[in-house]
């Protein structure tokens, strides 16, 4: 069982008690995050959302905050005298898949559709 879901403009697929590293999120280390926004849906069967599968949530727990590696950018024009160096680290946040929740009810029952005017008609 797996799923598709969409964390901070991304796109990751995720497995419950699966840790992955994703771009800065807004919370303190502990605590727990849901996401809704889950494309797609693979339990059995194949499940896919346009845009979005509802009833679906994954529930992850921030393990910690952390830094990527720096990465240096380098720019160089030849003959001109013109080099320019910089340097990156993205912030990330670590987290770990708790659960994918709502599949037990992803068949529900539809709405009984009230019965046209011929069939009462015709039932009186």
């Amino acid at each position: 069982m797996f799923a598709i879901v969409e964390i901070a403009g991304l796109q990751y697929k995720v497995e419950q008690d699966q840790k992955l590293f994703v771009n800065r999120l807004a919370g303190e280390k502990g605590a727990k995050v849901s996401f809704d926004k889950v494309l797609m849906t693979v339990n059995g069967a194949v499940t896919v959302g346009a845009p979005a599968v509802s009833g679906i949530t994954v529930e992850v727990e921030i393990l910690d905050h952390v830094q990527a590696d720096k990465v240096i950018i380098f720019k160089k024009k030849r003959r001109k005298g013109y080099a320019k160096k910089n340097g990156h680290r993205q912030q990330l946040t670590q987290i770990q898949i708790v659960s994918i929740t709502g599949f037990d009810g992803e068949k529900k029952a539809k709405p009984a559709k009230k019965a046209s005017k011929k069939e009462e008609t015709s039932a009186e």
